[in-house]
């Protein structure tokens, strides 16, 4: 049997990787969205366990502690962190896994996993970015200022990711992922148990 992929998304904060991603797994319901644990709180409509496992500092620090996170980094003041267990049980199972994470977090699936595909999600400006977050209603002014400047400084990494994919449309940003997950779908490495005793 096939090991799943793993396919680490990242993109700048108001890129539309959330809104990106849902639609992909509505046209592929076998892949496996890693829910991440984080330390901020919920925003309006998110679910605990759905969009995020939303705990405590002191809950995060124990699980670093125990050594339970693929990755976790601190982001805008906040912690994000990737289960382990959960992760390779699923590729275990042959099943694919999206993992939505930040550059730091990124970084260090790479060096853990480095067979994992690696995925940047970009705005097709940065005003269009700019916009897109004031848009959201979530953020104060300050806040907003504050993920520009991130996303200014994150530019410089995205050279170490596999592929760039632009959301300028909903539509295309869909397509240019799927297209990316059946394309490494079809590498040899991941193909060549089927002809195996051939």
């Amino acid at each position: 049997m096939r090991k799943g992929t793993l396919v680490v998304v990242s993109g700048f904060s108001g890129a539309g990787k959330g809104t990106v991603l849902a639609q992909v797994l509505t046209k592929r319901p076998d892949l496996y969205l890693s829910v991440s644990f984080t330390t901020r709180a919920p925003r309006e409509k998110e679910q605990d366990g759905v969009n995020y496992h939303f705990i405590t500092r002191e809950e995060f620090q124990a699980r670093i502690n125990r050594g339970e996170f693929l990755e976790y980094a601190e982001y805008v003041g906040n912690y994000y962190g990737t289960s382990m267990q959960v992760i390779r049980e699923k590729l275990e199972q042959g099943i694919d896994v999206i993992l939505e994470i930040e550059i730091q977090g990124a970084a260090k699936v790479r060096e853990k996993l480095p067979e994992a595909v690696s995925l940047f999600l970009v705005p097709p400006s940065f005003e269009e970015l700019s916009r897109r977050l004031h848009d959201r209603g979530t953020d104060t002014e300050a806040t907003i200022q504050k993920r520009l400047e991130t996303a200014r400084r994150e530019v410089k990494e995205i050279v170490n990711y596999d592929y760039i994919v632009v959301n300028d449309t909903i539509d295309r940003a869909v397509e240019e992922v799927l297209a990316i997950l059946t394309a490494e779908g079809c590498r040899k490495e991941r193909r060549l148990h089927l002809i195996e005793g051939v």
